[in-house]
């Protein structure tokens, strides 16, 4: 009780030393960013891209750029004067020691672990009764820490493994091959994979995906026909078999490979686009056998999760939009010959199977319910979780009668179980040792009504006794897109958002996976406002039930997401007090040609495949959509300079168009990461760093002065 009032005290004391008049105005002077005369035509209309020259990152120019706005940025954000503090709070709850779920491979039990501030997560290892050891330490892959473990697959006795590594952030990967008893390297290291896992055929050789190298630069050339080849142990790459793909009449853009857990299939999926796949078997018990066509179009979604001998178990959305299984067999595994297993529901499907069993589990308005099944498809239970958030992790080898499932949501650190497949009950494995206290919050879920009608929902994370005063610092965070489900999920980061009193507000939009192919389905193309319409509502749901007000609102989100910031921004700049867009897709007529841009058609659609189209794109692209003359938001756009995922192109040019037009004080900004992708791998130390930055620039320009930090301290 005492330490609830304390809390509830901090978070007075943070509208006690809100003063915006007072607050000392930085002074921005923005690099000059020359512009050129580049003009694009689509369908008789001329299109002017004065800022295409940021676009080349091998250019000395572009880098003397980057710097130049990197030191105008570090220079704002150095002069705020609760960054530190708010640094120092992010290290003291981000260190404590993080646990991942077990898994067994040959005659060892493997575990991730974090002491608290490593960089990257460690790889230990035990045998039953044994010493834990480390198998892998990335922290010791570079001095930076920015060199990440990638993907790691084992051979099914456990006596060699394969692992991935992305230097810099990159999605190229390179593959080590080592003895998993000595750990010592017994093959040459494998180049260029990209977009791949690694998947075993016994200890002779692994299948992996890649595309050829591009001419120019290997981070933002575009890449678009995409391989599956097989390696030979004890072979140069060089020797690889092309096994799928390199067609030039046939393009995919995205292929996998991998063999089922008995050995006996090859299970290839090919798509063109990141929605919709065709799907093929080999039958690797047959040296001669081709592949099977299961599925010959990219109409749908489809991936086996499972065999009994020729027996195939599919997931698929095919005629069932929410997902179901079906079964079939291999020798004849036409979408005739189907039978369903696990029939579609009014909710949407994710299955795993593990024990001798498949596990459904269902989102609920984003919350997860789970039920086992047996091979017969009956029935066993619903597995009661411990709360109500999200489950992962219902799934493993078919002889391992236990297993490991995380649960979380936005209040409850993540906490991992132990499920007893025969008897479905669980116990604790591991719950972490954290500074916060989950009890003095609370999430709830609403529902708001966007432009058209549509009921979205939304969850609003605050402290408990939160005062609905229109003052209360708020960030609404969104994706809205390509099938993504945004599921409840505790961040540390946040919870420091939490401590200052702030509200973290999260909608699940159209285009997301919440509600099954027709919530995507509404969110992309044609209907692509739709998903902006959804978040200007949440966020005009938020003001008008004073939870908070466009002075206190700050909008965030990545990548599609930043693509959401920035639409949101320039449609409706007055709307929000600060804008946060992290490596955004934002210039919509030329995403498609950089890297592997060109995939995301199913959702965007593309400027030259038709006039209307191309309108469309136009009428809310980021870039071309920033207006003279207008007052946008304090805005700081985050991106990372290795970023082959979404170039930083896409966010230099939309911070060039801001600093040369904003209107009014509010200062535009971008903050470049240097050595640092799309996000994955990011050593924890730059994580910190980001998110101190970040919260800084958005409390700041809500006119806070002073920052209470650690259970009521007043630090100045």
């Amino acid at each position: 009780m005492k330490k609830y009032l304390l809390l509830l005290a901090w978070a007075a004391a943070i509208m006690a030393c809100k003063s915006l008049p007072n607050k000392e105005h930085i002074t921005v002077n923005y690099p000059k960013t020359h512009t050129s005369e580049t003009v694009d035509t689509y369908f008789g209309t001329s299109v002017a891209d004065p800022y295409r020259w940021l676009e080349d990152d091998m250019s000395e120019e572009t880098g003397a750029w980057v710097k130049a706005q990197n030191e105008v940025t570090f220079g704002y954000l150095e002069k705020i004067p609760f960054r530190n503090a708010l640094k120092e709070r992010l290290e003291k709850l981000w260190n404590y020691e993080k646990l991942g779920s077990p898994f067994k491979e040959g005659d060892y039990t493997y575990f991730y672990k974090n002491n608290g501030l490593q960089n990257q997560y460690v790889l230990y290892r035990k045998k039953e009764d044994g010493q834990e050891e480390v198998f892998l330490d990335p922290n010791t892959f570079s001095e930076d820490g920015t060199t990440s473990l990638a993907g790691l697959s084992f051979t099914k006795d456990g006596s060699l493994a394969a692992y991935l590594i992305s230097e810099g952030g990159s999605d190229w990967r390179k593959a080590i091959v080592i003895d998993t008893e000595s750990k010592q390297v017994v093959e040459d290291t494998l180049t260029d994979i990209k977009f791949s896992g690694i998947s075993w055929k016994g200890n002779e050789g692994f299948y992996y995906s890649s595309y050829d190298k591009p001419e120019g630069s290997e981070l933002s050339a575009k890449t678009d026909q995409h391989k599956v080849y097989y390696h030979k142990m004890g072979t140069s790459q060089k020797e690889d078999q092309l096994v799928y793909g390199g067609v030039a009449a046939e393009k995919h853009r995205y292929i996998g490979a991998s063999v089922t857990e008995d050995e006996r299939y090859l299970v290839i999926t090919a798509s063109v686009s990141t929605s919709g796949n065709k799907l093929f078997i080999k039958d690797l018990s047959k040296p001669e056998s081709g592949l099977v066509t299961i599925v010959g179009d990219t109409d749908s979604d489809n991936y086996i999760i499972e065999n009994e001998g020729s027996k195939l178990y599919i997931v698929t959305n095919r005629k069932a939009p929410n997902k179901k299984i079906v079964t079939v067999d291999a020798e004849n595994p036409g979408e005739g010959n189907w039978v369903d297993f696990i029939p579609e529901t009014e909710n949407v499907l994710t299955a795993g199977t593990g024990g001798g069993y498949f596990f459904a589990e269902y989102m609920v308005d984003a919350i997860s319910k789970v039920f086992q099944y047996d091979y017969d498809g009956r029935l066993i239970r619903e597995v009661k979780l411990p709360g109500v958030g999200s489950a992962s992790g219902f799934g493993g080898k078919k002889e391992n009668k236990e297993f490991y499932f995380s649960f979380t949501n936005y209040i409850i650190p993540g906490s991992s179980y132990k499920y007893n497949v025969e008897t479905g009950e669980y116990t604790s494995y591991w719950k972490p040792d954290i500074d916060f206290d989950s009890d003095v919050y609370e999430s709830n879920q609403v529902f708001f009504t966007s432009k058209d009608g549509t009921k979205v929902p939304m969850i609003i994370t605050h402290k408990k006794g939160l005062q609905r005063n229109g003052k209360n610092p708020t960030i609404l965070y969104g994706y809205g897109g390509f099938n993504i489900s945004l599921t409840p999920a505790f961040s540390i980061a946040n919870a420091v958002w939490l401590e200052q009193g702030g509200i973290y507000a999260v909608p699940n939009l159209r285009g997301g996976g919440e509600y099954g192919k027709k919530w995507h389905d509404a969110g992309t193309k044609m209907q692509k406002q739709n998903v902006f319409d959804d978040f200007i509502a949440a966020g005009e749901y938020l003001i008008e039930n004073d939870y908070t007000s466009s002075e206190y609102l700050a909008i965030r989100g990545g990548s599609n997401g930043g693509l959401l910031v920035g639409a949101t921004m320039t449609q409706r700049p007055d709307l929000m007090k600060v804008a946060l867009p992290a490596v955004g897709v934002l210039d919509m007529l030329r995403y498609h040609t950089f890297t592997a841009g060109a995939g995301w058609a199913y959702d965007y659609g593309t400027s030259e495949e038709s006039k209307e189209m191309f309108e469309y794109l136009k009428g809310y692209s980021p870039v071309h959509n920033v207006k003279e003359g207008v007052a946008y938001p304090a805005t700081l756009v985050t991106t990372g300079d290795h970023d082959d995922r979404v170039v930083p192109a896409h966010s230099f040019k939309f911070a060039a168009e801001l600093q040369a037009k904003q209107a009014g004080d509010n200062p535009t900004l971008i903050r470049i990461e240097t050595n640092a992708g799309h996000g994955a791998g990011t050593p924890v130390s730059k994580t910190i760093e980001q998110y101190a930055d970040i919260f800084a620039f958005t409390l700041y320009n809500m006119g806070f002065e002073r920052l209470p930090m650690d259970a009521g301290k007043d630090v100045k």
